[in-house]
């Protein structure tokens, strides 16, 4: 009778474990699942980002003003290489409309770029509603450029918040290079002066 019992236990014990076993491989298996999602949907979105930066520049190479304004956000920010090159979208627009209603537009071709999305703050299944990005840029005019900034996504999918565009300065000449920005700037502020005051500016500085 105890034997019984006995085996009775036994048996009883083997199938909780088994159970658990196949509980716990289900739960991985299901984990797993998740993770491959997840992943796959974060490539399809860095996929569209790049598509979104992709077309931005085809669009500006084919002074294509509605598809260049309509992949920027309604309060977009573009920043220029310039230190007073920083436009609102409606800025920016006076500025480039009278360039692409002639055709001229421009061609920055990506060489690299690098998306990294952030998770929706206060979002329930913490989707990726925004993203940044830098990229290095050929540029026939200007040679190598970068571009960084921000995305966000809407009902229509991404668009660009921010673009900053920049040329790179290798540390070799950055000294020489900062002499020569501060040389034009004492003689842009000279002109200025000078238009004020209507007197000549000098043009030699030691």
């Amino acid at each position: 009778m105890q034997l019984s019992r006995f085996n009775t236990l036994i048996s009883f014990m083997f199938i909780i474990t088994t159970l658990t076993f196949s509980a716990c491989v289900v739960a991985e298996k299901n984990a797993d699942i998740k993770i491959v999602a997840s992943e796959n949907k974060e490539r399809a979105e860095v996929q569209a980002i790049k598509e979104t930066l992709n077309q931005f520049h085809k669009a500006a190479a084919n002074a294509n003003t509605d598809q260049y304004f309509q992949l920027l956000s309604d309060n977009a920010v573009f920043i220029g290489t310039d230190a007073t090159e920083r436009w609102t979208k409606q800025e920016f627009a006076i500025f480039v409309k009278p360039y692409f209603s002639k055709g001229r537009g421009w061609l920055y071709t990506p060489v690299e770029q690098n998306i990294s999305l952030l998770k929706g703050a206060g979002s329930s299944n913490k989707s990726q509603t925004t993203a940044f990005f830098d990229e290095i840029l050929h540029s026939e005019s200007y040679g190598t450029c970068r571009g960084t900034g921000v995305l966000v996504k809407e009902a229509s999918g991404w668009r660009i918040a921010q673009y900053s565009l920049s040329i790179p300065m290798p540390n070799a000449l950055a000294k020489d290079f900062v002499k020569t920005i501060k040389q034009l700037a004492l003689t842009q502020s000279e002109f200025q002066q000078s238009a004020v005051q209507n007197t000549p500016p000098t043009t030699e500085h030691k």
